[in-house]
């Protein structure tokens, strides 16, 4: 598994939308993606996430835009007359995470389309695995491109790791913000998927997906911090999860009932 690297170009636009700020980028493969900057509000955990997420919904076999690490150099922050750009961008300096931009794509509007009961139970299950608080009516952070849902933005994901020791007690939680997803009433079919969907997952893939993760990513600035430790930790802590995974499965069923 691995994934590639572009260099950023061009800075196009910002999306004031996300709280961190993300900004549509041109790279050198003439290519335009969504860069989330390490430079923001919640640093490198929030890029850990990202990545970590985007890449279990994958393989579990959801949709989602290609990630790839963005190489950003801090000089394009010369011509960038916001200065709370400019300081993101040079805040930013380096080795950052983009997703494939989508172009057309309309945010997923719940009112106005609906989601089989089949896929909207997968998202469910996956966004309760990996703690996503952030897929509500209010912020859905779905597109529709081309007639088919993606799924985007898993910054807010794995939230207890912002406050953790490295601990797999976190693994325990039923995840009762579960209650707050925009797709649980369409989400039928939780307990039917829930055994192909476990079965997609395991410690190689896990241990897979972190592999990709920087070390000062995780070590996320704190010298106390062993890199390496800390990925094996969050390869334990999904390995729980996921023979734990009855509370959170019997958690979402709840709350839709």
């Amino acid at each position: 598994m691995k994934l590639r690297t572009v260099a950023v170009d061009r800075y196009v636009t910002p999306l004031r939308e996300g709280g961190s700020l993300p900004a549509v980028v041109e790279a050198d493969d003439s290519g335009l993606y969504v860069l989330k900057f390490r430079g923001a509000g919640q640093g490198p955990r929030a890029l850990v996430a990202e990545l970590v997420g985007g890449e279990i919904a994958r393989a579990l076999g959801l949709p989602v835009p290609e990630i790839v690490f963005a190489d950003l150099d801090p000089d394009l922050a010369r011509t960038e007359p916001d200065p709370e750009i400019q300081s993101l961008i040079r805040a930013s300096a380096g080795l950052n995470l983009a997703l494939d931009f989508l172009p057309g794509s309309l945010v997923f509007d719940p009112a106005a389309s609906q989601v089989d009961a089949d896929l909207a139970s997968r998202i469910v299950w996956f966004d309760a695995f990996v703690s996503n608080v952030d897929r509500t009516a209010k912020n859905t952070n779905l597109l529709m491109w081309h007639r088919k849902l993606w799924l985007i933005d898993h910054g807010a994901a794995l939230y207890f790791h912002h406050a953790w020791d490295g601990g797999a007690d976190a693994a325990d939680s039923p995840f009762a913000l579960i209650r707050h997803h925009v797709l649980l009433p369409a989400a039928t079919q939780i307990d039917r998927i829930d055994a192909e969907l476990a079965a997609r997952l395991d410690r190689a893939t896990f241990e897979a997906i972190l592999a990709l993760a920087p070390d000062a990513w995780l070590a996320n600035g704190d010298a106390t911090i062993d890199a390496a430790a800390r990925r094996n930790a969050y390869v334990d802590y999904f390995v729980a999860r996921l023979a734990r995974r009855e509370r959170f499965v019997a958690e979402a069923v709840r709350a839709r009932a």
